[in-house]
């Protein structure tokens, strides 16, 4: 046999071994979905699907077809998408027009996001960039690609109420990865709904997709290097524990090896999704300076670690803290709750609540209001300011605010809050916050059950300026209490915005909203420039409201600059914690009402108060005969 014939038969050879592979699923065809897996026909039941929405919460389709609704749901369109595809990109907006047409007629769109690195946090921002109304979810395990049977983003399907597929294919042949058309010639996508609504036969129920082939991971591969000793306990450490303590609103411990090994599983699960640690500010806009997420090294490090079974590495101590473990033991033993720590150290001043109150074991607790026993008399100037209480178990949050007696204020100015997994004020390099001379300090209190009847006592705790103050922390209030937000409204828009007339710093921001609050995205317009996202929260949870700190001396803005807040609310059956979409919700305190509170945190930049403060109360040390805090610096107009 000559080079030739070997050669010609090794190729033939080689030609029938690749055909076999393809055959029998041993490979993939240039990335297209696994042939193991039966794609279902037009006409098929389509299997049962789960995927999480923005809240990181599973659902399934059963959740768009209330029988709250007000129009029976009569066929779901299921968009196949990622971040990255441009098709995806171009389609949105089509998409939302669609939305908008068959909403009213009973259509439901989501948009199923199966990216292999998108995070929630990622597809929820996509929706607000593109003012998406409809459902952003996250095909988490596959179920719903292999229910379909797509393999390119952005297919798209269509079910109608007796869960048989009906359309599978384009939207329409306008957009192509190669080039862009005029219009469209074949509105493909639209005459399937069509079809279905007037309950006629589709001409045709399968198109070609133009678009990026879906591409799956497989599983971070064990790894018995990785131990709890040298890798994982110093991210538990960084992470997790500042929260995960005795006594503490965590659900549960992380304060030893056998803590961590005991919820193993549901620490992988919360990392794999990146809900935990939690944060909520879409990384495209803006760096925060306590931004606590894992890196993608830290979150594969936990993964693997977990599926080698979690080795505990050389000998060392039991606990992320030894003195955590202490704590632990000693609560066990008492049955007692322990008396939490002050995050910013320990405070030069505490005030607390003269009582205590007295939690249910169940239902809901409408908000409490009480005033500290404490009256200022002269200015009083603060870089730390804490809310503990002594069983954070029931506090959801707290905030605390300072209303000047006699002032006729219709508000409480805010000074700081305490949510779960947020921290105390902390200000240094010169920048103190002013409590106002006849001010008293209130606190909204919102308490939740456990399961079981349960007391709580707060205090609040205070350090003073420990060097010259050269600037007062200022901030505006976004805010619009006059909005009504209508039955089963899905993408409520609320906005406002304020003008400085000064330069200024911006310090950080904090957000408010309640149930229904949806997404909420900060901007800044400065005068002759491009306008800017500060900060944009895609996902806005109420559990975790949290501030968002800026870089020092990062964002400056002239005098002229616009500040500018928007928010979403779902008033929609989706919505999995609204109290009722069947309401007109109008503004209130109770977490039944609303309230869209956006505040900007800032210093002027030419203000210099070279205020010398005593260390131990908080005073004003030396000013110029017979001029006060006030009168040397007026605070800057905002409009």
């Amino acid at each position: 046999m000559t080079g030739l014939q070997r050669s010609a038969k090794w190729v033939w050879a080689t030609g029938l071994m690749i055909a076999a592979m393809l055959a029998w699923g041993i490979c993939p065809a240039m990335g297209e979905e696994d042939q193991a897996v039966a794609k279902p026909k037009i006409g098929d039941k389509v299997a049962a699907m789960s995927f999480k929405d923005i809240h990181f919460l599973p659902r399934s389709l059963s959740d768009l077809a209330s029988p709250k609704d007000p129009v029976p749901a009569k066929a779901f369109v299921l968009v196949f998408t990622n971040s990255t595809c441009p098709l995806v990109q171009k389609y949105l907006p089509r998409l939302n027009q669609m939305h908008a047409l068959y909403r009213e007629r009973g259509v439901r769109f989501v948009s199923v996001n199966v990216g292999v690195n998108d995070s929630i946090l990622d597809l929820a921002t996509q929706a607000v960039k593109h003012d998406s109304p409809f459902p952003f979810v996250q095909d988490v395990d596959g179920s719903c690609r292999a229910a379909c049977g797509v393999s390119r983003t952005p297919e798209a399907v269509v079910i109608d109420a007796e869960s048989r597929l009906r359309y599978r294919g384009r939207i329409d042949d306008q957009y192509r990865l190669s080039g862009t058309a005029s219009s469209a010639n074949h509105e493909d996508l639209k005459n399937a709904i069509e079809a279905i609504l007037s309950e006629q036969e589709i001409a045709v129920t399968e198109t070609p997709v133009d678009g990026c082939l879906i591409t799956t991971l497989g599983s971070p591969k064990a790894s018995n290097d990785i131990t709890f000793a040298q890798h994982v306990s110093p991210l538990i450490q960084k992470h997790c524990y500042e929260c995960h303590q005795s006594g503490t609103a965590a659900p549960f411990a992380l304060e030893t090896y056998e803590d961590v090994t005991s919820n193993g599983a549901m620490i992988a699960e919360v990392v794999d999704e990146r809900r935990m640690p939690p944060w909520y500010a879409s990384p495209e806009f803006g760096t925060f300076t306590n931004c606590r997420t894992l890196s993608d090294r830290e979150r594969q490090t936990i993964l693997q670690w977990v599926r080698a079974g979690m080795p505990r590495g050389e000998a060392i101590e039991a606990t992320v803290s030894a003195s955590s473990s202490e704590d632990a033991v000693a609560n066990a033993e008492t049955e007692t709750v322990p008396v939490s720590k002050w995050q910013m150290g320990e405070p030069d001043w505490i005030v607390e609540l003269p009582s205590s109150y007295t939690v249910p074991a169940d239902g809901y607790v409408d908000y409490k209001y009480a005033l500290l026993p404490h009256i200022f008399w002269q200015d009083t100037w603060v870089q730390g300011v804490e809310i503990l209480p002594d069983n954070a178990r029931v506090v959801h949050h707290c905030n605390l605010g300072f209303v000047t007696l006699g002032g006729g204020g219709r508000h409480a100015k805010l000074i700081t809050g305490y949510v779960p997994g947020g921290g105390p004020m902390e200000l240094r390099d010169g920048v103190a916050a002013r409590i106002k001379k006849g001010s008293v300090l209130g606190l909204q209190i919102h308490l939740t059950t456990t399961g079981k009847p349960e007391k709580v006592k707060l205090r609040v705790g205070f350090r003073f300026a420990k060097e010259r103050v050269q600037k007062e922390l200022h901030y505006m209030e976004l805010y619009d209490n006059r909005f009504r937000i209508p039955p089963f409204e899905q993408h409520f828009k609320v906005s406002k915005s304020k003008t400085v007339d000064k330069d200024v710093t911006a310090f950080g921001m904090f957000a408010h909203m309640h149930t229904r609050g949806k997404d909420i995205t900060f901007r800044a317009y400065p005068p002759q420039q491009d306008p800017e996202i500060l900060l944009m929260i895609p996902n806005y949870n109420f559990d975790w409201q949290m501030p968002y700190y800026l870089p020092t001396g990062a964002k400056k803005y002239p005098a002229g600059t616009r500040f500018e807040c928007v928010a979403h609310f779902d008033n929609s059956t989706f919505n999995p914690f609204n109290p009722d979409p069947s309401i007109t919700v109008r503004v209130g305190e109770q977490t039944y009402n609303e309230m869209m509170y956006g505040f900007v945190f800032y210093t002027e930049d030419d203000e210099q108060l070279d205020l010398a403060v005593d260390p131990k109360t908080g005073f004003v040390e030396r000013q110029k005969r017979g001029e006060s805090a006030d009168a040397k610096k007026e605070k800057p107009t905002v409009r």
